[in-house]
């Protein structure tokens, strides 16, 4: 056992190493390398990979706090909702079979992966003069205009971050990020900083509810997230040699093909 502790630093260095790279998708592929490293089942690399991302974006947001960008209710709405399924994606995870949670998670990672490889074009992509979101930006006040519809399509995004946030283990950013592009004309700058400061939000509830719940397993946590925040350090210092649109690709490509023998790997077990 003190080896499998040991060795999860590794994996951890890997994880922040990309993510220090490519600003994203550190922790969407910690999962399967704590899987294939470790040997461990996806509902026990979950929690392990919910505390590195309560760490690594904890760190990032705090820049943007201090510029004053996060959107505070956007986010607590977002939060709050995800806080009430957190615990019951983390519930079904430890009642499902392995082989399918493998399987959907590598459904997930092939979405997260699209998303990275568009990310650049997509986040540097202007809104149409004839969009009129349900969540509209004041550039008077600084703050978003409140209606029906926008609570509406936050709390959507709220339910479905917080519920895979508890199942898989994800951190959600792939997902809070376009759904605020979508109900909102907020800046980008704005936007990934709320993402980020929800992503800070739900991971630490999750890792909270999982210690709660006995899941846990922070003899591998520690040290995985030590490696992380390694790795991102490393990757942060080298990232400026690289073309950041092939990084974003590169991954994307990576991704897809750790997603393929994930989901070769269930259905063989099924």
């Amino acid at each position: 056992m003190e080896i499998q502790q040991l060795l999860s630093f590794f994996p951890g260095i890997i994880a922040g190493f990309i993510l220090g790279l490519t600003g994203a998708g550190g922790s969407i592929i910690a999962i399967p390398l704590l899987i294939f490293s470790l040997h461990i089942t996806v509902a026990e690399a979950g929690p392990v990979a919910l505390f590195s991302i309560a760490i690594s974006a904890s760190v990032a947001v705090s820049t943007a706090l201090r510029q004053g960008i996060v959107r505070y209710r956007a986010a607590g709405l977002i939060t709050i909702i995800s806080i009430l399924l957190t615990p019951t994606g983390i519930w079904v995870a430890h009642r499902l079979p392995d082989p399918l949670l493998m399987a959907l998670f590598s459904g997930v990672l092939v979405i997260a992966a699209w998303y990275m490889y568009h990310r650049s074009s997509y986040l540097a992509a202007p809104l149409s003069k004839d969009f009129c979101p349900p969540c509209h930006f004041s550039l008077e006040s600084g703050h978003l205009i409140w209606t029906i519809p926008c609570a509406r399509g936050l709390i959507f995004s709220g339910i479905i971050t917080g519920f895979l946030s508890g199942l898989l283990g994800v951190g959600g950013g792939f997902i809070t990020i376009p759904a605020l592009r979508k109900v909102s004309d907020l800046p980008i700058q704005a936007v990934i900083a709320t993402s980020l400061a929800i992503t800070a939000l739900i991971s630490t509830i999750g890792v909270i509810s999982a210690t709660s719940m006995g899941y846990m397993n922070w003899s591998l946590a520690l040290p995985f997230s030590t490696g992380t925040v390694t790795g991102t350090l490393i990757g942060r210092r080298y990232a400026y040699h690289f073309d950041e649109t092939r990084l974003q690709r590169s991954f994307a490509i990576l991704a897809w093909g750790i997603a393929l023998i994930m989901f070769t790997k269930a259905v063989y077990f099924i």
